[in-house]
């Protein structure tokens, strides 16, 4: 449960990802910053080495958190959206790498950023998210995954189509014969999704869009599917291995005959954004989209 608004100094969690070049000045920056103004910080354990005083970010901290806090890229931010998406606690990225689509601002604005969160001048993206199962071919329980960007099913082998069977709307879609499928949210179309020929799809359109990976045939395109339906993919194939991936991050193993099952997650994950940066702002200054005037300005 989160404190009553006045309980207490206001909690952050953080997230990130060391080896960026960037990440110990930024960190020491924040832990300066929340010294000043009185904010309690909560770092996870493999940031205990640069800031071994610290308290440790533990699972029953999260509930309790104002606001997480990812010092990284996209990945990082994935990350901690699926650690505290189910508490619903906003994620605020700090971009520290290349493209940084899904942060809320570069480490020169780190500052300014939490001055402007403590000041509620933002908004908040609730962005859909993925409630993804795998089921073994006997009908057993695999695992159960939460996804912000998407989950793939993919070969783990050798350079060869495999077969798989997809399902939806309570009816068989078809069988693809393809390198693997992309299974994206709104969010995630931007992502792998789209660099497979994936169409982009505003984050306020729920929808799960399967995206074919390198289809055999031209005749095979993606879809965008209602987010309300059950999709089931099926792995045909007798003989190649296949990985299933989520947010390019967690992945596990399947063996033919296996199934991949995906909906709409219960719960959304909320994104702080400030006004300004709208989604098609977003997509002119990150994936150069428009044309060549726009792109200069």
């Amino acid at each position: 449960m989160k404190r009553p608004d006045g309980a207490g100094p206001r909690r952050l969690g953080v997230v990130g990802h060391p080896r960026y070049a960037l990440f110990g000045a930024a960190l020491a920056r924040l832990l300066g910053f929340a010294a000043e103004r009185g904010l309690e910080l909560f770092l996870e354990e493999d940031l205990l080495e640069v800031a071994p005083d610290a308290p440790l970010l533990t699972p029953d901290i999260v509930p309790t958190l104002d606001v997480l806090l990812t010092l990284g890229g996209d990945g990082t931010l994935l990350r901690g959206a699926r650690l505290v998406a189910r508490d619903a606690v906003p994620v605020l990225g700090i971009n520290l790498g290349h493209l940084g689509f899904l942060t809320t601002a570069p480490p020169s604005e780190l500052e300014p950023a939490l001055e402007r969160w403590l000041g509620g001048d933002f908004e908040l993206d609730r962005r859909m998210a993925l409630a993804i199962r795998s089921v073994a071919p006997d009908g057993g329980t695999g695992g159960e995954y939460l996804a912000l960007n998407d989950a793939v099913l993919h070969k783990g082998g050798s350079a060869r189509v495999i077969r798989l069977k997809v399902t939806a709307l309570r009816e068989e879609v078809g069988s693809y014969s393809a390198d693997g499928i992309i299974l994206a949210t709104p969010t995630g179309s931007t992502a792998y999704s789209l660099s497979a020929g994936g169409p982009i799809v505003h984050p306020d359109v729920d929808c799960i869009i399967a995206t074919p990976i390198s289809p055999h045939t031209l005749s095979v395109r993606p879809l965008v599917l209602p987010a309300e339906e059950m999709l089931t993919v099926e792995v045909l194939t007798p003989s190649e291995e296949l990985i299933l991936t989520i947010d390019g991050q967690e992945s596990e193993r399947l063996t033919p005959g296996a199934r991949v099952v995906v909906s709409r997650a219960g719960h959304r994950v909320c994104l702080v954004r400030f006004p300004e940066r709208t989604f098609f702002s977003t997509l002119r200054r990150k994936l150069r989209w428009g044309d060549l005037e726009e792109r200069e300005r």
